[in-house]
């Protein structure tokens, strides 16, 4: 660097499918010198090569150091496509002064990711020597005047593998004329595919490969490896792509340790290697087979992956501890998926046994980690769609038989029986667990289905169709839980409401200052509520109750006391405006007794943690009650603009309609000033003054993770059990498959 001229010292041709960027970016310069990259037409680089011989012949001095690479590189990352030549592509060589200059140039320098297979053309001769003693027979041949091809393919054995890159060893491939023997993780994420130009489905462009493998069963994109500063690496399977990890096919990420052995398609098998762990890998290869006298597979064969290398004895203990254990986990095969859901689902919805109130989300949750973790890619669809159409099943089924039994018409002549707050409670609770594991497990499932996304960007497989199909269904079975917990919210508020409509009219009707009773204060139990107060508040403490026993998501639980209040509210206000067009009604006694009645309302409202809810929906009505409670000396002295201000959420039909009707004396009318002006006439004549029913605020389904536990050991002793049940369960359907003679029963761990 600094005062050279540039020399010509490696010409070769590209492949279709190669980056020269990639090219340039391994081929490195030594310290001192400088490096440049020339891509040429075919055509010119053909007569360079010509040029190159022929000037070497006429010096004698044979093929030129730079001549054109004919041997494959020994380059890891790239594979077979960087080594390649293809026909319609071409690079340029170097500009050079003359042959017996370029002759006496560096001899080829390959140093792909530290592989460093030659030296300086001055000790060409020693390298020689060096390769030809390493021959099979070379200490009886005798070394002379050798082709420097051959030489070339000798010095190409002295492989050294890197000291600081994790790298593949090849153990078996498809064709030794083109496979390497070592391949170099250049990148943190290597991917294997299939090489050539061809594109992806689509027309879009062929994904981006590390290592090309150009075996029949090879996918474009194969596999991918992930390693990066810190232990361990991962290895991930693309869709439908044959992948063997230590002899088990492998269907999700796994981890990928130095010294395993990865299979892909029929042909290769690789050993991965990580110098940069020191040798710090397991004593023992988990690949290799029983030690010499160990028993034959026993029970838990199915297991014999996870167990593999172990005894009889040893696995049956390895066995009964995951059925006994605590560890949040349900291993099944998918020929024993419909059953194990149909289990949960059947369980959950006769209500057997003692489990949590999430603990059914909490078991779906496990089958639905347990299929996107070990199973094959596409099979967690299909298991969201089957367990979103079960749930599906029984709680319409449930719905159906509390319709049943609290059916909208009763018969002529039987009187209706208003529901009890006891009642509605008891009717309640299987819809309300319902509504509380769905929304649960449906926040579980968009995590899962985010992360699904999110590989796949990172993969570049975002317009992959097999993916997009995936998600489609994802969306479809996510769309069935939504409307599940859509039709629980409906028919639970559906009840409440029925329940609080036969209540709701002491508000308007009792008198609170009762002889000789004080009025509660804030925070009092509900036996202490006037008597015409206890059973609307009744429902709202069973409503209460229910959402906490059920462990409704507060989301949900804000949402139903906002529709049951904003039923109160409307409902009562109507009743207020109806009221008073019969008799005499709008005065301020009566006032008094509502607002008293309102505020006890909601001082216990605010004792149960509802008071900010309550007073929002109840605003209209606290307004249109202390309108009427306004003493009738100041009413008389207001205006419409000055009531119309102090009164804005009442419309001017209802303001016109309490006042016009408001109780002033005998024979005493409306003051010209309480008049609505000419502006609002028409709003007055053509306004309703009943509140509608239809504008009720929206569900909005809860944001943000999932409250499900599923790390650490299972601490609830029923949910425990009923996990036990489950995994002996499905030992059972094991068990089953096999030949009578061959069944056992569930191993037991032995004693402490």
């Amino acid at each position: 660097m600094g005062s050279g001229d540039w020399r010509a010292e490696h010409l070769r041709v590209l492949g279709d499918s190669e980056r020269p960027l990639l090219v340039q970016e391994l081929w490195r310069a030594r310290p001192g010198w400088a490096r440049r990259f020339e891509l040429r037409g075919r055509e010119e680089a053909r007569r360079l090569e010509q040029e190159a011989f022929g000037a070497a012949d006429s010096d004698g001095t044979g093929a030129p150091s730079w001549r054109p690479q004919k041997n494959r590189s020994r380059a890891a990352s790239g594979g077979a496509a960087l080594a390649s030549p293809g026909p319609g592509s071409g690079s340029g060589p170097p500009t050079g002064t003359g042959g017996k200059e370029r002759s006496e140039n560096l001899s080829l320098r390959r140093s792909v990711s530290e592989l460093s297979l030659q030296g300086r053309r001055r000790r060409q001769q020693e390298r020689r020597q060096q390769a030809l003693s390493m021959a099979p027979g070379a200490a009886d041949a005798q070394i002379g005047p050798a082709d420097p091809g051959d030489f070339d393919q000798l010095t190409q054995c002295l492989i050294q593998a890197p000291s600081n890159r994790p790298y593949f060893l090849l153990l078996q491939g498809y064709q030794d004329a083109q496979d390497f023997v070592v391949y170099v993780m250049t990148r943190e994420q290597h991917v294997f595919g299939r090489g050539g130009n061809s594109s992806a489905r689509g027309g879009s462009p062929a994904p981006y490969v590390d290592t090309f493998l150009n075996a029949p069963d090879i996918l474009p994109r194969h596999c991918t490896v992930r390693a990066g500063p810190e232990p361990p690496a991962m290895v991930r399977p693309s869709r439908g792509a044959p992948v063997t990890h230590n002899g088990c096919l492998l269907l999700r990420e796994a981890e990928l340790h130095p010294g395993d052995l990865l299979g892909l398609g029929e042909h290769f098998l690789f050993m991965y290697k990580d110098p940069r762990t020191g040798g710090s890998g397991p004593a023992r290869p988990p690949w290799l087979p029983a030690r010499p006298g160990a028993a034959p597979p026993g029970p838990g064969w199915a297991f014999s992956c996870r167990l593999c290398g172990r005894g009889l004895q040893e696995r049956g203990e390895a066995l009964a501890a995951y059925l006994d254990g605590r560890e949040p986990v349900l291993r099944f095969r998918p020929r024993e998926e419909e059953a194990l859901l149909g289990e949960i689902v059947r369980a959950a919805a006769a209500g057997a046994g003692d489990l949590p109130p999430l603990g059914p989300a909490t078991l779906l949750a496990l089958c639905v980690q347990h299929s996107a973790r070990e199973l094959e890619l596409g099979h967690l669809p299909r298991l969201l769609g089957r367990l979103a159409r079960l749930i599906k099943e029984a709680v319409w089924e449930k719905i159906k038989e509390i319709g049943d039994r609290q059916p909208e018409n009763h018969p002529e002549g039987v009187p209706e029986v208003p529901l009890t707050p006891e009642a509605v409670s008891v009717e309640l609770r299987p819809l309300m667990l319902w509504m509380a594991n769905t929304t649960e497990l449906l926040s579980f499932v968009q995590e899962k289905v985010l992360e699904m996304e999110k590989e796949a960007d990172q993969e570049g497989l975002s317009s992959d169709p097999q993916l997009c199909n995936d998600l489609e269904l994802c969306d479809e079975a996510m769309a069935l839980l939504d409307e599940v917990i859509m039709c629980t919210f409906q028919q639970s508020v559906y009840y409440l409401t029925k329940t609080l409509y036969s209540t709701l009219p002491a508000l308007l009707d009792s008198n609170p200052f009762t002889a000789g009773a004080e009025l509660p204060g804030p925070g009092a139990d509900l036996g202490a509520m006037p008597p015409g107060l206890r059973p609307t508040l009744g429902v709202f403490q069973a409503a209460l109750e229910l959402t906490s026993q059920c462990e409704l998501h507060p989301d949900l639980v804000s949402q139903t006391f906002g529709y049951l209040f904003f039923f109160s509210n409307a409902s009562l206000l109507n009743s207020l405006m109806e009221r008073g067009q019969g008799r005499p009604f709008y005065q301020w006694s009566r006032a008094v007794q509502i607002r008293t009645n309102l505020d006890l309302v909601l001082d216990w409202l605010q004792g149960a943690g509802l008071g900010d809810i309550a007073t929002e929906f109840f605003r209209k009505l606290s307004i249109a009650v202390n309108l009427l409670c306004v003493p009738r000396t100041s009413l008389l002295k207001a205006s419409w603009s000055s009531l119309r201000t102090d009164h804005p959420t009442l419309t001017p039909a209802q303001l016109h309609h309490l006042l016009s009707h408001y109780q002033l004396g005998p024979g005493r009318g409306p003051p010209p000033a309480w008049d609505p002006p000419p502006a609002e006439r028409d709003a007055v004549d053509t306004g309703d003054i009943f509140e509608s029913f239809s504008s009720h605020p929206p569900l909005i389904l809860p944001l943000g993770s999932s409250r499900l536990r599923l790390t650490g050991p299972v601490t609830d002793d029923a949910l425990h059990r009923e996990l036990r049940r489950l995994r002996r369960l499905l030992w059972d359907l094991e068990q089953q498959e096999l030949p009578a003679n061959h069944r056992h029963g569930p191993p037991v761990a032995p004693p402490p």
